[in-house]
């Protein structure tokens, strides 16, 4: 009889090793890698360790390491996926991204980023229907999803949701900065589609929120210098890395972007930018993570999607409970693209009905999101 008092089973998170510390803490405290998801750690340095512990059932993924240390860690039972060379993004990545990450090399031109490079490979592997090809996105969108989950545990988070052709220096943008800067002071992690224009707005104001009032003016002001993307991608997000670098340290938020879209670079506000291929994956995590309600600037058709996609759930109730709904701008929602009618008829006499609002100005909004239950 095994005198070894069974242990309870690790819930999938606590099995999962993202760093090297914590693979250095995991083998210290536990002597075994035995059942452990080793996520995109370097493990080259660590060829001694590999070649002694036990690594049966364990998982690495895309973990560079020595081939005497691979073979080893195969034969004790371990699957090894080894990293693919000559791809723009790690497949395996263990964390959402960084501005800095996605931008690194941006002094040589945005064509030189990451994040341009991803695209680009995105573009030429899409349509020739390879079956590789789609695994890796596949397999880097969960990975994606995985981080995001694990960053936003137990946050409320609040999303703000507009159109991309909202330009810096317009009096939209500034409001929809000011609107990212209220919700995260008082407390909401803020959500955007991650791209320019009104969803930029909202994380530039999360990113204002620990400052005094008039850094944010200041850095409007910076910003207008270069009001779009268009067309240089290279001067409008050099701009943002200015605001950053002349206030460093600014409030966190979230942003979610994909390469579906990859005309529109991320913007560079965002503490965290969880960017994914799959523009039907992006859209539905980044509505059901806003578990604190969703507030809708003017938009176009994509905007419009996102209010549907958010009113279907609660509808139906699929989620639990509906979240807040606060639409911007009556007329733009009754008029020019007449999406609040709809919604307000879907809403008759479901429990979303009072969960739903119209507002005419961005300054409304989050009053609004707090009388909803947000």
């Amino acid at each position: 009889m095994d005198p070894t008092p069974a242990q309870p089973p690790r819930a999938a998170h606590d099995r999962e090793i993202e760093t090297l510390a914590e693979f250095d803490e995991v083998v210290s405290a536990h002597g075994t890698l035995s059942g452990y998801r080793v996520q995109a750690v370097d493990l080259t340095g660590r060829t001694e360790l590999l070649l002694s512990v036990d690594c049966a059932g364990a998982v690495f993924l895309g973990c560079p390491m020595d081939p005497e240390a691979a073979a080893r860690v195969r034969a004790g039972g371990a699957l090894v996926f080894p990293p693919i060379p000559g791809l723009p993004f790690d497949p395996y990545r263990g964390h959402v991204y960084s501005p800095g990450e996605l931008y690194a090399r941006l002094g040589e031109g945005y064509e030189a980023t990451p994040d341009a490079r991803a695209y680009a490979w995105f573009q030429a592997t899409k349509a020739d229907g390879d079956v590789f090809a789609s695994m890796l996105r596949a397999v880097h969108d969960d990975s994606v999803s995985d981080a995001l989950d694990e960053l936003l545990a137990g946050a409320r988070v609040v999303g703000v949701m507009g159109g991309h052709a909202m330009a810096r220096g317009s009096l939209a943008y500034a409001g929809a900065a000011r609107l990212g800067r209220e919700l995260a002071r008082a407390g909401f992690t803020v959500a955007t589609g991650g791209g320019p224009g009104a969803m930029e707005a909202a994380n530039l104001g999360a990113y204002a929120a620990p400052f005094g009032d008039g850094m944010l003016e200041d850095a409007l002001r910076l910003l207008a210098k270069a009001p779009s993307f268009t067309p240089s991608v290279t001067d409008w997000a050099r701009a943002a890395f200015e605001v950053r670098e002349r206030w460093p340290g600014g409030g966190a938020s979230v942003a979610i972007p994909t390469w579906f879209y990859g005309h529109e670079p991320p913007n560079a506000f965002a503490g965290h930018i969880a960017k994914y291929f799959s523009n039907a994956t992006r859209e539905d995590g980044l509505l059901a993570r806003c578990t604190a309600g969703v507030v809708f600037l003017p938009g176009a058709a994509g905007t419009v999607q996102e209010v549907f996609d958010n009113a279907t759930p609660n509808y139906y109730g699929s989620r639990g409970e509906p979240t807040p709904m606060v639409l911007v701008d009556r007329a733009h929602w009754t008029e020019r693209l007449p999406a609040w009618p709809l919604l307000a008829s879907l809403a008759r006499e479901r429990p979303m009905e009072s969960r739903i609002a119209l507002v005419d100005r961005i300054e409304e909004a989050p009053a609004a999101l707090k009388r909803l239950g947000g």
